[in-house]
């Protein structure tokens, strides 16, 4: 089974770092993952956006996707995009503190966090990013929570270690912010503690 996932920002959010957290963790949990990054000239405030393909079988799909099965969005600014994107069940996880409230389409299984408020309690608001991440797989049970912090340890540069700790607690506030009674959406996803 193949799935793809399209994260969506702007540039300093995390997007980067939180797709490639997502695909480290894939590739710990002995899944296949393709992992293609787009971001414009200007490092922050600009759009940037990452498609993660994740597989149990190697990967087909090429790393730019025309339709998707999910998506992280942290800030609306290249939401449209991604969206006309999503099949009728894909799963969507988003930053509800930028998003207005707006309607989603039927059958799609949407989570939104206040996901800057989360991070800001685990001591910082830049680690937004690692609370969608960890909400996702609480959501997906695409790889479980020890894989994803496997990813995290893998993804942070030295100069950034001193982070890990808070983003680390980033990931389990996402993570246990999503209600026990959903069910996983990837087929074989167990919700891991």
């Amino acid at each position: 089974m193949e799935r793809e996932i399209l994260l969506t920002g702007i540039g300093g959010q995390g997007i980067q770092l939180a797709a490639q957290v997502l695909a480290r963790a894939a590739v710990a949990s002995g899944l296949e993952a393709m992992l293609f990054g787009s971001y414009g000239g200007t490092m922050r405030g600009g759009p940037t956006d990452s498609t993660l393909v994740v597989a149990d079988a190697p990967v087909s799909a090429p790393p730019i996707v025309s339709r998707a099965w999910s998506a992280i969005a942290m800030h609306p600014a290249g939401w449209d995009a991604v969206a006309a994107k999503l099949t009728p069940e894909a799963v969507v996880v988003r930053n509800e503190s930028l998003f207005e409230d707006d309607a989603l389409p039927e059958g799609w299984r949407a989570f939104a966090l206040d996901a800057t408020a989360l991070a800001s309690a685990q001591g910082s608001a830049l680690a937004a990013s690692m609370v969608l991440v960890g909400a996702y797989v609480s959501v997906t049970g695409l790889v479980a929570f020890e894989a994803l912090q496997e990813g995290l340890a893998a993804s942070l540069p030295a100069r950034r270690a001193q982070h890990r700790e808070t983003n680390e607690r980033a990931l389990r506030a996402g993570f246990d912010a999503v209600p026990r009674g959903v069910a996983p959406a990837w087929p074989s996803g167990e919700r891991a503690a």
